[in-house]
């Protein structure tokens, strides 16, 4: 389901993407025109940059557009996906040490299995394995942590792949837009200040878009990482106080966890 989402938002981005830059291309154009016309070079700060999108030329900007596309479609999944893993907790604690006093093991494991989270389902899986003793209880929420831990980190690699060939792809596109500024210069056959600078100018919009796309996912990342950890943190400190609260239900049972 979180992939579908995922690829239903960049095939829709792209395709609002896509019909931008089809006016963007005509109002550029437009723009163009009005500038010759009256002297004047005030815009739109959006229109500035459908403008300089065009200048850059639509391979290599594309290809960045593209970057950024597909890394913010990762990033939303996450934060949702984050967002959905954080529970109450402290609320969840109490539910389940009031569940195991009046209904037992079932109780306890009915509202685990009710709450969502990976908390919620790292209690369930020690619940589940409390008919083998205390022991193996913790044994079992320390690997069903490490598998829930993987959840939450999946997607990560290729975030972080959109933030390393973001720029990469905009360095590609400064250099191949330098080598063809000096190719026009070859064939001109003289070096004129206007087509040094116009080349150069029109290589470095790559450059800039693939720091600036890299800049972004990059913010993104380094907040899901933040609540990542906070996660982590939070189901290994709730873990001990379950298995605190499970203590004390094996206690009253004389020893027994199946009772």
């Amino acid at each position: 389901m979180k992939k579908l989402f995922a690829i239903i938002a960049v095939i829709g981005m792209l395709n609002f993407v896509f019909c931008d830059f089809l006016i963007a291309q005509e109002n550029t154009e437009k723009a163009k025109t009005e500038e010759i016309a009256d002297g004047t070079q005030d815009q739109a700060l959006h229109q500035q940059i459908k403008q300089k999108f065009i200048e850059g030329g639509a391979g290599f900007m594309g290809v960045v557009l593209l970057t950024l596309i597909i890394g913010l479609a990762l990033v939303i999944e996450r934060i949702i996906y984050l967002n959905l893993a954080t529970t109450n907790t402290k609320k969840l604690l109490t539910n389940v040490e009031e569940a195991l006093e009046s209904n037992g093991i079932d109780g306890a494991k009915e509202v685990c299995r009710s709450t969502r989270g990976p908390v919620a389902s790292i209690f369930y899986q020690g619940l589940d394995r409390s008919e083998e003793g205390v022991e193996v209880v913790e044994k079992s929420i320390i690997a069903y942590g490490g598998v829930q831990m993987g959840m939450l980190e999946k997607g990560l690699t290729w975030i972080a792949l959109m933030i390393a060939v973001a720029p990469m792809f905009g360095f590609m596109g400064t250099v191949i837009g330098m080598i063809g500024a000096f190719d026009s210069i070859q064939a001109a056959g003289d070096i004129s200040p206007s087509l040094v600078a116009g080349g150069i100018k029109v290589a470095l919009i790559t450059t800039v878009s693939g720091l600036i796309v890299a800049i972004i996912l990059q913010i993104f990342y380094n907040y899901i990482v933040s609540k990542i950890d906070s996660l982590v943190i939070s189901m290994e400190d709730t873990s001990i106080s379950f298995m605190d609260i499970l203590m004390k239900y094996n206690r009253k049972q004389g020893g027994n966890l199946k009772k």
